[in-house]
């Protein structure tokens, strides 16, 4: 599942080629991919101007000059390509359409983006820009992690008296917006807290550490267009690079790369989810 680094590395590859553009023709090729699409999709935006293009935690909105916004998630195996870019940022021109690609946008400057989802995990919703905010996917998501409001006091005062273990506190969106289960494990390594610890029991000198921690992981995994692992992709078909810097996440059985340790990374299943972790230099 694509997480903050890889939904904002979309976003920046989109906008050039969509952001204050129109949408000439949009094409529907199915009625639904996690859910039905909303009704007349394909009509409500065909004709319409493109105002802005931002994220939401692990959603892209398109802000819409009919007040109304498009949310994109791109679920499990969604990806968003570029062709026929006029700018001559893509270098390709429009591929035949594949059985996959659900959702079409042709652009009035000459581009086209495709939604491409084969596992159809991916979902598309049309809600009142004015309140966006109380729509069922984005009421009650966190802060940020790299905006303002997303600092040490406030991550102290959500973490105080919780029980559960910090990865699954971290992982609660509506605790913190976007972090998924890569970027917490790279996080929690960095930081050299164990994954199990309770949350509430986790020192503020240590949680005014984590707070710049998770900020420079998520930086330096959107620097580098994300990780791609199975069917992520950037806007241009391009894969993310930051999967080269794991040092925890994936390497079961390897050497921990912290000079000195001598131990190897290891894995436990965590609300689903695998853990891993240096037992060593994590506790």
């Amino acid at each position: 599942m694509p997480e903050l680094p890889e939904v904002e590395t979309v976003r920046r590859g989109l906008e050039p080629s969509m952001q204050g553009g129109i949408i000439t023709k949009a094409s529907v090729n199915r009625p639904d991919l996690r859910w039905p699409f909303p009704q007349n999709m394909a009509e409500r935006l065909t004709g319409a101007r493109i105002l802005r293009l931002r994220r939401r935690s692990k959603y892209i909105l398109m802000d819409l000059d009919r007040q109304e916004t498009l949310i994109i998630h791109l679920g499990m195996s969604g990806r968003m390509t570029v062709s026929g870019d006029p700018l001559g940022q893509f270098h390709h021109e429009h591929p035949d359409i594949e059985k996959h690609d659900h959702v079409v946008f042709d652009m009035e400057n000459g581009a086209r983006v495709t939604f491409h989802d084969p596992r159809r995990f991916g979902a598309m919703d049309l809600a009142a820009t004015d309140v966006l905010d109380q729509h069922k996917l984005l009421s009650g998501i966190g802060p940020e992690p790299l905006g303002n409001t997303f600092d040490g006091p406030y991550l102290i005062e959500r973490l105080s008296g919780k029980k559960m273990p910090i990865k699954t506190a971290l992982l609660d969106q509506r605790i913190v917006a976007g972090l998924g289960n890569i970027y917490v494990c790279e996080v929690l390594f960095r930081a050299q807290i164990d994954p199990k610890t309770k949350a509430g029991a986790i020192s503020s000198d240590q949680i005014l550490t984590l707070v710049p921690i998770i900020r420079d992981v998520l930086s330096e995994a959107i620097e580098a267009g994300g990780s791609s692992l199975k069917d992520y992709r950037q806007a241009d078909g391009e894969l993310g690079y930051f999967q080269h810097a794991f040092r925890v996440y994936g390497r079961e059985g390897d050497p921990c790369l912290t000079p000195g340790c001598g131990a190897v990374i290891e894995r436990f299943v965590q609300s689903g989810r695998s853990t891993f972790w240096c037992s060593q230099c994590q506790r």
